[in-house]
């Protein structure tokens, strides 16, 4: 597998980047490891509950589940900025990305974003997303995902490379107080040279895909 992917910055089109060197990104991760590495999630501390707490962070809590190998690079805690694009116009979002696990096989996903005004200040609450991610032993990935919108969402797709992964809207549904027009879509996920973690969500309009979402995130935390 290749060690990088084509992921473009938010709001610019696709183009493909150059390989990273393994060396090159292993020093990356150890640098940015120092601010990072101590961070997690906090947990409710509540006494009596018998299940291991959430962890962003694989130093500490429970071991990540073996079946989960192929999605390791994602658990963290992942925050920048992004562009989308709908019927309602074009703005600028932040948004903060968690990928949470609990020793089980699977990994739970949990977006929150906020608009952003042209010099870059949140003006307020935009939406948040939760669900779940799922591999099988034939790196079949499985995701399921509700949105504050109005919405409930099954993607299916694999790994691209080590660092990269692809989904595909399988059903899509809006609720009767949801978006009129949300189609389905497909989703890439990948590491940069940067180890930034770019996303793109494009939908499908009048037939054809066109860009709606898409973010780099620096990792915070993990």
């Amino acid at each position: 597998m290749n060690d990088s992917t084509d992921i473009p910055a938010p709001g610019t089109p696709a183009e493909p980047t150059p390989n990273l060197d393994g060396n090159a990104a292993v020093a990356r991760a150890a640098e940015q490891a120092k601010n990072t590495a101590h961070r997690n999630i906090p947990g409710l501390g509540f006494e009596e509950f018998p299940l291991e707490d959430d962890t962003a962070n694989l130093r500490h809590g429970p071991s990540l589940h073996d079946g989960l190998l192929a999605l390791l690079p994602l658990v963290g805690v992942w925050s920048g900025t992004g562009q989308a694009n709908d019927v309602d116009g074009e703005w600028a979002f932040g948004q903060q990305l968690i990928f949470s696990h609990d020793g089980e096989n699977y990994l739970r996903v949990e977006s929150r974003t906020w608009r952003i005004d042209t010099d870059g200040n949140p003006t307020g609450a935009d939406q948040r997303e939760v669900g779940f991610w799922r591999i099988s032993p034939k790196d079949e990935i499985e995701v399921t995902l509700t949105n504050s919108r109005g919405l409930v969402e099954i993607l299916y797709g694999e790994p691209l490379s080590e660092r990269a992964w692809q989904l595909e809207s399988a059903s899509t549904i809006a609720t009767a107080a949801g978006p009129e027009r949300h189609g389905p879509g497909k989703r890439l996920y990948g590491l940069m040279p940067n180890n930034n973690l770019g996303w793109v969500d494009e939908r499908v309009v009048d037939g054809a895909l066109v860009p709606y979402m898409s973010a780099e995130l620096t990792r915070v935390a993990g």
